[in-house]
């Protein structure tokens, strides 16, 4: 038996084809996987059709019959509706509006099929292949493109009476800041890659000003990573950018440690990528913020399925 991951983005979509049974490691649970841009101009139909067909394509490919199949999973941006199977409109996806997805693959594969939004499809990646296996309450934050929370509460994925549980990026940590989910000084504002990049446009602008030497006056394009780059070189005002976009996460993480008591909470993409230069200072901050009975019975890691996360969030759902 098997069972097929579909993984849409604004940039790029991908179609894995995994075992049907959830194994006790990742070792080996995917067995292929393809992957093509979206090129969102096309239109909804014609992206759709393209995914129909490489997943077509990779069944024969391995001679897997629809009746082999257990299920299927479905991760996208939202808004949608993952009761109905239908997608709202993402920001990403500008033509896709109540697009009756689960209804087209159930009706073209005969398999029942599961929609939800990206950041709770990776947690219950990380819930059941990564950081999170063997706990019942964990918070999983995207900190990627955006700011984005999935919540496990309890043993089972929480997303809300709309499906709009977790938008914790429109969090407002500051009265002014970076602009993030068309809001200034939001969770997302000053913690994601966008954020990142405008804050160090503004601090680039300030030391200029102050006529202090930084190297990301020779960016033309400043993003998350050749700030990181910068940061690693020893150049301060990048410092600056990751202590400021670290202490607000410490910030965010404490309201979110009160409200929902988790007992871990899973950091994905950037934080994964540079932990060193977040660990010290969110601690500092849960230690000052967060209630002390809630801080002490929770513990913050990064993600353990790098880029194969969007693989194991999408499979992840058939289980």
């Amino acid at each position: 038996m098997y069972s097929l991951g579909i993984d849409i983005g604004g940039t790029k979509c991908a179609v894995i084809l995994g075992k049907g049974q959830l194994p006790e490691t990742t070792d080996g649970f995917i067995i292929d996987k393809t992957a093509f841009p979206t090129n969102v101009e096309r239109g909804c139909k014609e992206v759709l059709q393209n995914i129909l067909d490489e997943a077509d394509k990779l069944l024969n490919k391995h001679s897997v019959s629809t009746n082999e199949l257990i299920g299927i999973g479905i991760s996208c941006g939202g808004p949608l509706n993952s009761k109905t199977g239908t997608i709202h409109c993402p920001p990403n996806l500008p033509d896709w509006d109540n697009v009756e997805i689960v209804k087209l693959f159930e009706e073209h594969f005969g398999v029942k099929t599961h929609l939800q939004n990206d950041a709770n499809a990776c947690a219950v990646a990380e819930w059941k292949f990564g950081a999170g296996k063997g706990y019942n309450n964990i918070v999983f934050l995207t900190f990627g493109t955006g700011m984005g929370a999935g919540l496990i509460l309890d043993g089972k994925l929480y997303s809300g009476t709309s499906d709009m549980a977790g938008e914790v990026g429109h969090i407002r940590l500051a009265r002014s800041g970076p602009m993030g989910y068309g809001k200034a000084g939001s969770f997302e504002g000053f913690c994601s890659g966008g954020g990142i990049a405008r804050l160090g446009e503004m601090l680039k602008t300030q030391a200029k000003e102050k006529g202090i030497a930084t190297e990301l006056e020779a960016i033309d394009v400043l993003t998350a990573k050749n700030i990181s780059d910068a940061a690693k070189n020893g150049d301060t005002v990048a410092k600056d950018v990751y202590r400021i976009c670290a202490e607000k996460l410490g910030a965010g993480l404490s309201i979110i440690i009160d409200i929902v008591n988790p007992e871990i909470i899973i950091i994905g993409s950037i934080y994964q990528r540079d932990t060193e230069m977040f660990e010290d200072i969110i601690n500092e901050i849960i230690n000052k913020e967060a209630l002390s009975h809630s801080a002490k019975v929770c513990k913050v890691v990064p993600a353990e399925l790098g880029n194969s996360i969007g693989d194991f969030a999408a499979l992840g759902l058939v289980f």
